[in-house]
């Protein structure tokens, strides 16, 4: 196997433990690849390896892990080990060393590699990264020097920033007597002549701290809002207990309630807790990703400082001597906080929430890192967000990343080979600051990035899936933005498109792309001057799958139904990375796709192998496994879809339909309530969200609340094409149908603004049922009977067996020919599927029956359909009709139960 001849340029920035197992993992990675790169490990610290947590010079500071689990090699588990016991024989699994000697081992490591990897050369920069700016295909470093640095990629292990310091009050900082960062080169030493001293924070950092300031003379105290303290680990642990299995999904109530029980079982079954908390590591990321972003707020409000102690637990020996020094009266830990302290005459004098006043030589801050990146005051950290290179993450914890440590750009902004790795992750993680856990994230992102770069070949930029794109860079960057945009499910798409071939009109995948959102779409798009530019820029410039694509779009917009079908589908089986071409393939609520149900989960889950964890393609699953009722596996799919990309239209669909097929009417809408208020703005199909909205408020009989939101989200002027139809008529319809709307129906401004080709001629079966309700609804038996002539004339199966005896039935509903109404719509509820619409859009069918059965007078098979439905899923207004059907009212009144409250 050849070297590859051109080298990578890769930026590392922070030199401490994640940076530098980073840059360990690129160099052995690439060295096995036979891939040439050059690195640049940016930082201004003297010496890489160490960072602040390793780089302490007091040997009382221990690791807080033992030995055995330290090592640099998620493959190689006894590496930091056997280089103990290579120094000292009697080293154990076990020991808790000095950090220090961490340290060391790194530094080590990292010239192992250097010298062991050929291809990969190093290069040290000892100055700070202040700014990024996108330049073609890489990016650009702006130093604090002045000079600047480009590559191809970066990676931003920034450690932990120091604490936020607001507390203090700007006296106290501006005085001599506060250290604001105790972690600071020599922070300390000024300490050794001032007499009793405070801390405020009593986690880890106070841990350490109290060893090193602690003697006879002096009083350590320590305060914070809680008093919590470490918990320590024990010299002879037992190993982890596997958790029984967990789910966020369910609240953050329940959650705490589970992991109490499973800590409860653990301490009865081996005598002690700490086993069930390791075996919580595993699942901590996962559990939560499920919560809802108001249940991970109030976790880390009333949760995170009682897991904190118990998550990460302090060495035998510290413990030891931190009970030591609590037993002699040097050191006093209280819960409190500081009110106010203030420099007089040489000490600081400290008044605390707990009444006590103190007075002492020096206050540290020991609250722990700063976590809300956006307070840091670093100005990368700033540069990055405000050009949108990236977004801060879930609950304002760190940066938001894709599975593999990507940084997520803010809408609109330009997605950079820009990775994080860490601390910064601790918004979509929780848990992101462990060796055990970086090292991890550290062989993930090398690989991640050697990918990426070596999809980027001299004959062209490539799409977000690596296939060429034959075109410029700036083209193939809106190209790539408005790509993003589709998988997402998100407005603007389609101009993206059309700022990428005013900027390269021979950009052949450009034009298709641009035709088939316009065929899908609609909108301004020219879409047959779009395929024709689109044909005319393959014949002169594109590679094989490029004219594959083009030509599958051209049979889908302008062939038959099974023309488009197949050459969408055998250009898929001949590049399945084309994820563009798989979602036209789908049908989805972005796309009426050309497969159908099982067909379409056939394709989705036979790319498991192609796309692996992608936020678009767990997104796509999810969907397939909601419509296969295995609610669970669509929930969990689509909440790690979401972890990785918040705005996952996909998944934010599969996980819509979830909460309503399982009966979770409250906490569905509180879900989505709180998603459209962070990204409904930029969503392509937010009034089909505003549906599902308001099917949970149809169901639970808020009356008022529903009227709201048509009001608000799905009257003419909010919604546009088809939508008219599949969203706002059919709720209309279904509101009448469950005594849900009183009056007439507002259909004249729908019907008005609907597209016309919807109306008069669909062409599918999901068009047409929507037509029909439209028609319906607004009590229009010649709009009916044309429908159902152009089903007739259609000629394909599904419009002779649903939708032609679905307008007969709707017109026997209009005309209140209740027994004709039943006859007909009787027969339709197991075909009414085959129109390709969710259970939850076609089980209008079901609605308009269960009205017919009533005001027809046939209350007991009205009650036996109900009853089946609640066998389904838990309904308020399911049950209240069925309750009112099983008493012994008037025929006047029980026929009254489905059309009025």
């Amino acid at each position: 196997m050849s070297w590859s001849s051109a080298s990578r340029r890769i930026a590392v920035v922070g030199a401490g433990a994640a940076g530098t197992l980073t840059v360990v993992q690129l160099l052995r990675q690439a060295e096995k690849a036979r891939r040439a790169v050059e690195i640049w490990l940016v930082d201004p610290a003297e010496a890489a390896g160490p960072g602040v947590a390793y780089g302490t010079g007091d040997p009382r500071h221990l690791l807080n892990v033992p030995a055995g689990k330290m090592s640099a090699f998620p493959d190689d588990p006894g590496h930091f080990l056997r280089r103990l016991t290579g120094r000292d024989p009697h080293a154990a699994a076990g020991d808790f060393v000095p950090r220090q000697e961490y340290g060391r081992y790194l530094a080590e490591v990292l010239e192992d590699t250097v010298r062991e990897c050929r291809g990969g050369r190093l290069h040290r920069v000892r100055e700070r990264v202040v700014a990024v700016r996108e330049q073609g295909a890489g990016m650009a470093l702006r130093l604090a020097g002045g000079d600047e640095l480009r590559v191809d990629a970066a990676v931003l292990a920034l450690g932990n920033f120091r604490p936020g310091q607001d507390w203090a009050g700007t006296e106290l900082r501006a005085s001599g007597h506060f250290v604001a960062d105790p972690w600071a080169p020599g922070a300390l030493d000024a300490l050794a002549s001032a007499g009793d001293v405070l801390l405020v924070g009593t986690g880890l950092t106070m841990a350490d701290v109290a060893l090193t300031l602690a003697r006879p003379d002096r009083v350590v105290h320590a305060v914070s809002r809680h008093g919590l303290v470490p918990q320590e680990h024990l010299a002879d642990p037992a190993p982890p207990a596997e958790p029984p299995r967990l789910d966020g999904s369910h609240g953050l109530d329940t959650l705490r309630r589970d992991v109490r029980r499973h800590l409860a079982a653990t301490r009865r079954a081996c005598g002690d807790w700490r086993p069930g908390m390791d075996g919580l590591r595993a699942v901590t990321a996962a559990l939560w990703q499920q919560l809802s972003a108001a249940d991970r707020a109030r976790f880390l409000t009333e949760d995170l400082r009682a897991w904190e102690v118990h998550r990460h637990r302090i060495a035998p020996g510290t413990a030891a001597t931190i009970r030591a020094l609590r037993a002699s009266g040097r050191l006093l830990t209280g819960a409190a906080e500081v009110v106010y302290a203030v420099p007089h005459h040489g000490v600081v004098v400290v008044r605390l929430s707990d009444g006590r006043t103190l007075r002492v030589g020096a206050v540290v801050n020991c609250t722990g890192a700063q976590t809300d990146l956006r307070r840091t005051g670093d100005p990368l950290v700033r540069c990055v967000l405000e050009r949108g290179y990236a977004r801060t993450g879930p609950a304002g914890l760190g940066f938001d990343t894709s599975g593999d440590g990507r940084l997520l750009p803010a809408d609109g902004a330009p997605a950079l080979r820009l990775w994080t790795i860490g601390a910064a992750r601790r918004g979509n993680l929780l848990e992101s600051t462990a060796i055990p856990e970086i090292r991890g994230q550290a062989a993930q992102v090398a690989d991640r990035v050697l990918s990426a770069l070596a999809g980027r070949r001299v004959s062209g930029p490539r799409d977000r899936y690596g296939l060429r794109l034959s075109t410029g860079a700036e083209a193939a960057g809106l190209y790539g933005q408005a790509l993003e945009r589709i998988l997402a499910g998100r407005t603007g798409a389609a101009a993206l498109l059309g700022e990428a071939v005013d900027a390269d009109p021979g950009f052949a995948v450009g034009h298709a792309a641009l035709a088939l959102l316009g065929h899908e779409c609609g909108g301004a798009v020219d879409v047959p001057a779009a395929l024709a530019s689109a044909h005319r820029a393959a014949s002169r410039r594109a590679d094989d799958r490029e004219r594959s694509l083009v030509a599958a779009v051209d049979a889908r917009l302008r062939g038959t139904e099974e023309q488009g079908k197949a050459a969408l589908l055998g250009h898929i089986a001949a590049h399945p990375r084309d994820a563009l071409a798989v979602s036209a393939a789908v049908p989805t609520v972005s796309f009426n796709g050309v497969t159908g149900a099982e067909e379409a989960w056939a394709l989705i889950e036979g790319l498991s192998g192609v796309y692996g964890q992608d936020w678009w393609y767990l997104g796509q699953l999810a969907f397939v496994r909601q419509e296969q009722e295995r609610w669970q596996e669509a929930d969990a799919l689509a909440v790690r879809a979401l972890a990785a990309h918040p705005a996952a239209g996909h998944a934010v669909h599969a996980r819509a339909h979830v909460f309503y097929e399982t009966g979770e009417h409250r906490a569905g809408l509180a879900w989505l309530e709180e998603w459209m208020g962070r990204h409904g703005a930029g969503a392509g199909h937010r009034s089909h969200l505003s549906w599902h909205a308001a099917l949970h408020e149809l169901t639970l009989e808020d009356r008022s609340a529903l009227l709201r939101r048509y009001d608000r989200e799905l009257v003419a002027s909010q919604v546009g094409g088809g939508r008219l139809l599949v969203d706002s008529a059919s709720l209309l319809w279904r509101a009448r149908m469950t005594g849900s709307w009183s009056g007439r129906l507002p259909l004249a401004e729908l019907l008005e603004a609907a597209p016309r080709d919807w109306l008069e001629a669909p062409a599918t079966g999901f068009a047409a049922l929507h037509a029909a309700l439209a028609w319906a609804a607004a009590g229009d038996l010649e709009g009916l009977g044309r429908l159902r002539a152009h089903a007739l004339a259609d000629g394909r199966e599904v419009f002779a067996l649903v939708i032609a005896p679905l307008c007969d039935a709707l017109a026997a509903v209009v005309r209140r020919n209740w027994p004709q109404a039943v006859l007909r719509l009787g027969p339709l509820l197991p075909l009414v599927a085959r129109v390709g619409a969710s259970r939850a859009q076609h089980e209008v069918v079901e609605e308009t029956l269960l009205y017919a059965l009533v005001s027809g007078g046939a209350y007991e098979r009205a009650a036996g359909l109900l009853a089946a439905r609640l066998d389904r899923r838990p309904s308020p207004l399911d049950r209240r009709r069925l309750d009112a059907l099983g008493g012994p009212p008037a025929p006047r009144d029980r026929a009254t139960v489905l059309s009025v409250r």
